[in-house]
């Protein structure tokens, strides 16, 4: 599970990215929820994680973090949330 979940971050931190190129930013509106679900499985996975084996879920959990953040304040400044 922490493999999916590192995956899903990392997928979420290249969706954000590509939502900042130009006239790409509505990307964010799908990469959002997206980075959010993947969030909630790392948290899970983090729950269940043995107890030396947790770094994954960390990465996994920060990378979803700021793909939100960053995707939030990309449609921000965008104009996209009203």
């Amino acid at each position: 599970m922490q493999v999916l979940s590192m995956v899903w971050g990392i997928l979420a931190i290249a969706g954000m990215m590509v939502g900042f190129i130009p006239c790409l930013g509505a990307l964010n509106w799908l990469n959002i929820p997206f980075a959010g679900i993947s969030l909630v499985i790392s948290v899970i996975s983090l729950a269940t994680a043995r107890e030396g084996n947790k770094g994954g879920s960390i990465a996994a959990i920060i990378c979803c973090a700021i793909a939100c953040l960053f995707g939030l304040v990309r449609l921000a400044a965008g104009g996209g949330l009203l």
